[in-house]
């Protein structure tokens, strides 16, 4: 059976455009595209066959089926050849039973979906696998393509350049100099990328890279690029299928230029279509304070979305104030019950520090949702009772300064609340045994069990 996608209006204009053109907007009225599938002849295949296929597939050596991406080609980008798929084995992460923070927090189930866990750190590798497969597909259908571009904070610029140096693409990437860690930074230039570190925030890199995407025969990289999109809805998919297939309560996505969010919200939609689900999870998407054009909108009953300047914040890659996703988050948040709520930059480092405490190694945009989640348990607004799983968007290590900088107290504003630091001490065995068992008490109690033993000397 010969599935089938194409890019079309997403505010249902007439017309229908190929995955292989060259198109990010609709000539009729400026809007963005979506990639929309032939439900009809998914719909022939019926749910269980989907289910079974799903699973055999499922982390298998297949090419390239063992990929969390690739594993639902027919429901991602049904017209790529396999030889012109560019896999880095995307996918596949761990859902973690966050059972000690959520049992902080009095609730039954908490999950981290740690897409932190993939090749470059980050989830956007889920969505660039599908992009730069295209590109490579468009290239040897003999279009001329000398590069591939991207505006980004960190981890688009990471993705994008692994991926074009596997498929033998240049990369360009444009950074807002001195916003982005070093960690992040060091990724596109290890790959090869060419990158540009321009002085402006990633609003203003976020125009030229359209600008030269327009006028230049360089293909753009960017979540309104809707091809990511259709990489990233396989969360959806992915988390349904690691919970045997029953659809998680709630769901928190921290959100930026909020491409996460719309992809989040097709992949459920497009399952409940096919008859794989029957119900929809609640979908909250979390915002910084400092750049939070979504959340002001929802206060207003998300009656219009107007951009904000973006503030300097912890949260470097959700430092977005013109998010060009919003509408399409919007429209999904409609049909999910969705919430939008924000946290502040001493909620966020307190956050990931706490969750840190309980195994985890968070990111500030994780943090974001965590303090989101925390905030809403508070408030009483989140059923503790519910199945609730947290979008870890990127891994940790990305962030060791921030991270540091927080247990040193180096953060302005910010009051460690779970600081952590090295003790120094002689090299004596007594004085280590004193430190050791003072903290032990001081963090489990006198309770724990932790006596000396032996003879005090």
């Amino acid at each position: 059976m010969k599935f089938k996608a194409w890019f079309q209006c997403v505010m249902g204009c007439e017309g229908k455009y190929s995955l292989g053109e060259i198109i990010y907007k609709c000539p009729k009225c400026g809007s963005l595209l979506e990639v929309q599938h032939d439900m009809s002849l998914l719909k022939r295949r019926k749910p269980e066959t989907w289910i079974r296929l799903f699973e055999d597939r499922f982390r298998h050596t297949t090419w390239p089926y063992g990929s969390g991406v690739w594993g639902k080609k027919e429901l991602v980008n049904p017209e790529i050849a396999d030889e012109n798929v560019v896999s880095l084995f995307e996918g596949g992460t761990n859902l973690f039973w966050a059972d000690r923070l959520g049992r902080e927090l009095g609730m039954k189930e908490l999950w981290i979906k740690q897409c932190g866990n993939d090749h470059t750190g980050s989830f956007k590798d889920l969505g660039m696998t599908v992009l730069v497969s295209q590109v490579k597909q468009m290239i040897a259908d003999g279009k001329k393509i000398p590069a591939v571009a991207c505006a980004s904070t960190g981890d688009t610029s990471a993705a994008l350049a692994a991926f074009c140096a596997a498929a033998g693409i240049k990369a360009i990437v444009l950074l807002p100099r001195n916003k982005v860690s070093n960690a992040q930074l060091i990724q596109p230039i290890a790959n090869n990328a060419l990158t540009l570190a321009l002085e402006t925030d990633f609003d203003g890199c976020m125009r030229i890279v359209q600008e030269l995407t327009e006028k230049e025969n360089i293909y753009l990289a960017n979540s309104m690029n809707s091809l990511r999109i259709e990489g990233q809805k396989t969360v959806s998919i992915e988390l349904t299928q690691q919970f045997d297939w029953e659809v998680p309560e709630v769901i928190i996505i921290p959100g930026g230029n909020l491409g996460n969010v719309s992809a989040l919200g097709k992949g459920f939609l497009e399952m409940k279509e096919l008859g794989i689900i029957d119900e929809l999870p609640q979908i909250i998407c979390a915002q910084t304070e400092r750049a939070n054009p979504l959340y002001l909108s929802y206060k207003k009953g998300f009656k219009q979305i107007e951009p904000v300047k973006a503030k300097k914040t912890l949260a470097s890659a959700i430092q977005i104030g013109n998010p060009v996703s919003a509408h399409k988050a919007i429209r999904t948040l409609k049909q999910f019950n969705g919430v939008v709520e924000q946290a502040t930059e001493s909620e966020l480092a307190n956050a990931c520090a706490r969750a840190d405490r309980t195994g985890l190694f968070c990111c500030p945009h994780t943090g974001v949702a965590l303090a989101v989640l925390f905030k809403l348990i508070e408030q009483k607004r989140l059923d503790p009772k519910a199945r609730t799983v947290v979008i870890s968007t990127a891994h940790g290590l990305k962030f060791t300064d921030f991270k540091l900088n927080y247990h040193e107290d180096k953060i302005q504003g910010v009051k460690p609340m779970y600081q952590n630091l090295p003790i120094p001490v002689a090299a004596d065995f007594k004085k280590v045994r004193d430190i050791i068992y003072r903290q032990i008490e001081k963090d489990f109690g006198k309770t724990s069990g932790g006596k000396i033993r032996g003879k005090q000397q």
